[in-house]
């Protein structure tokens, strides 16, 4: 319904503007821009902020990067978020970054969890990074998922690695968060010789390096 200002007519008031019409005449309307794999933050609707977002989102997209996917329990119930923003940090001790949106929704339960797990997809699970990038699905339907050893965080079946850790330090960084883990546990998908190629993303779209 819209806001309709108090003592107005009411002759007016039938044919008062949606609040949305309103909004685009005032401008500065917040629009969400994928920045990343299911990852939106808001701009503002000034045509340069838009030019902007784009202009660094396909500068950054020329830097190719593995596709991971976050996980972790929230009482009985598995959470998980695609990630691509992912790195090591230390070997001694050994901590990885990986880094939400503020918009997140999977982020403040991973946050009050206090722990997770890192899955490094591997070229044939493209569908389980944009499953795990929907929002409003069950996005673990279909997944065949185990307890990481030293968390219990979901390990999701057929990825290439994966990365159990506890949250060692949070860092504000502009409409995201930088996320410090501490890696508690770590393994290779067992059958090396099973083991295929990465999923990756590049400008904009899902690679892989088998040519």
């Amino acid at each position: 319904m819209s806001e309709i200002p108090d003592g107005i007519s009411p002759d007016a008031r039938e044919t008062w503007p949606h609040p949305e019409l309103i909004q685009s005449w005032l401008g500065d309307a917040d629009i969400d821009f994928e920045l990343r794999p299911g990852e939106e933050v808001a701009v503002h609707d000034d045509p340069e902020a838009q030019a902007a977002a784009r202009r660094f989102r396909d500068v950054l997209g020329c830097f190719a990067s593995g596709i991971t996917v976050i996980t972790t329990m929230s009482g009985d119930e598995p959470v998980g978020m695609t990630c691509q923003s992912f790195s090591s940090v230390s070997l001694d001790p050994p901590l990885i970054a990986f880094v939400p949106a503020r918009s997140s929704r999977a982020w403040p339960l991973i946050q009050r969890a206090g722990r997770f797990c890192v899955n490094i997809l591997s070229a044939d699970q493209e569908h389980v990074s944009a499953q795990m990038a929907t929002k409003g699905t069950d996005k673990f339907a279909g997944l065949d998922w185990t307890p990481a050893r030293a968390t219990g965080s979901p390990v999701i079946a057929g990825t290439l690695a994966h990365l159990d850790c506890t949250i060692h330090a949070v860092y504000e960084g502009g409409d995201h968060f930088v996320v410090i883990g501490r890696v508690e546990h770590l393994e290779t998908q067992a059958d090396d010789a099973a083991v295929t190629e990465p999923l990756l993303y590049f400008r904009g779209r899902y690679r892989t390096t088998d040519s």
